[in-house]
């Protein structure tokens, strides 16, 4: 039995959880998120505390008890308080902005990189250098901070491009004279 998928999961008074045997709905004071749950999955509230159950012992059950217990209470965490990505850019020249629905980035390209903000995600520039993205989603906000890296990611012999906040960059040795 999965020791993550037994865990209960705590809901905050100001979140409303609704479910079918397919599909759970979690809203908050963030949002509205929805996931469609695996047969065989079964949930139960009791107060305050939703607990998640397998009907058999399949393999393929044990496989996805953990997996839904942890994906629901990333839906609770983020109606309530919300996830965020910090990415900085590194380089003379290099910077963002916001215009409109849109991240204009200045990477060293000749023209700059328009990104357009999707729904459901809020990103902000502080300093022209750090570039925050904030959402209720999960998946969708590390997806979004992934795809910003992947414009310019860091190369590794001054370690220019976009970057975690706090990520650490293995420096190349450059060429000598020999």
């Amino acid at each position: 039995m999965s020791r993550i998928g037994r865990m209960p999961i705590q809901l905050p008074k100001e979140v409303k959880v609704s479910w079918d045997p397919s599909k759970i709905e979690v809203a908050g004071p963030k949002g509205t998120l929805a996931c469609d749950l695996p047969r065989g999955i079964a949930i139960s509230v009791d107060g305050g505390k939703m607990l998640i159950q397998k009907e058999r012992e399949e393999r393929s059950l044990k496989a996805l008890h953990g997996l839904t217990r942890s994906l629901i209470a990333n839906m609770v965490t983020g109606v309530t308080q919300g996830f965020e990505k910090k990415l900085e850019i590194i380089g003379v020249g290099f910077r963002a902005d916001i215009q409109g629905s849109l991240l204009k980035l200045m990477l060293g390209f000749s023209h700059p990189v328009l990104f357009p903000v999707p729904e459901g995600i809020k990103i902000e520039v502080d300093k022209q250098t750090l570039i925050t993205v904030r959402g209720v989603n999960k998946q969708l906000v590390g997806t979004i901070a992934a795809k910003l890296r992947a414009i310019k990611p860091p190369e590794p012999y001054k370690g220019k491009g976009v970057r975690y906040l706090g990520e650490k960059i293995r420096k190349k040795v450059g060429k000598t004279k020999a």
